[in-house]
């Protein structure tokens, strides 16, 4: 199985010169279910920009789905093969409607209005909403609006997704209906989190961030067990 995603020496400084990622190495195999966890400050979020391509670089250090975030022509590309999910669903919820929400996607990488609205439903159905094109995003949940940011992103059809605390401002319910869907998607994905039990219920595997450095990278039941390494790096057993 080939990698979804490798980095290799990836570090970046911002411009005021602070240190945000010290050089780290690691691949995501396609279809691999990883969580990234850490401290605040660790590195995560500069991280899931990098993938993503919204924080420049120097060419040569990443490869995302065969394409390299740090060059243009690569990056253009990036939309169709990385979707991420924002902390706040509030950022990323616009539109009028679900419908037209989800549907937005799709008619910027070139589909027809017809085609586009057919995955808008096929997206919301899958996430838990059948029959909610007409809702306007505020009269949600806050698990209904994360899910609605999923389906946003999942009618990309991109080959990883990023989560970037996803089990934020959700309530127990909200939170396992999140984990119960995630569970049931196809793809490769990668979760940002502070939640270590969230974490543990949806990734296989971990990569530990502290202050910019990977610290840690193995298995979720090894590395969630061991005590003594979590404490060293502000985390706690879940």
């Amino acid at each position: 199985m080939s990698d979804a995603l490798s980095a290799r020496q990836l570090a970046h400084t911002y411009a005021d010169g602070r240190v945000a990622l010290h050089p780290m190495t690691f691949a995501v195999r396609a279809g691999e279910r990883v969580a990234l966890v850490g401290p605040n400050g660790a590195g995560k979020t500069t991280l899931f920009l990098r993938v993503a391509g919204v924080l420049p670089g120097k060419p040569g250090h990443l490869a995302v789905c065969g394409l390299d975030p740090a060059l243009a022509a690569h990056r253009s590309a990036l939309p169709a093969k990385v979707g991420i999910v924002f902390q706040n669903p509030d950022d990323q919820l616009f539109a009028p409607t679900l419908r037209e929400d989800v549907a937005f996607g799709p008619l910027n990488l070139g589909a027809t209005a017809a085609a586009a609205v057919a995955v808008a439903e096929e997206m919301l159905a899958r996430v838990g909403l059948p029959g909610a094109g007409d809702r306007t995003p505020h009269t949600l949940s806050g698990g209904e609006k994360r899910r609605a940011a999923v389906a946003g992103v999942l009618a990309m059809r991109p080959e990883v997704v990023l989560l970037d605390e996803p089990s934020m401002y959700l309530d127990p319910r909200g939170r396992r209906e999140l984990i119960r869907l995630l569970n049931g998607l196809p793809g490769t994905m990668v979760v940002a989190t502070h939640d270590l039990k969230f974490a543990a219920e949806t990734c296989q595997r971990v990569l530990i961030l502290d202050a910019g450095h990977l610290v840690a990278d193995g298995p979720t039941a090894t590395l969630f067990t061991n005590a003594a390494l979590l404490d060293r790096h502000g985390l706690e057993l879940p």
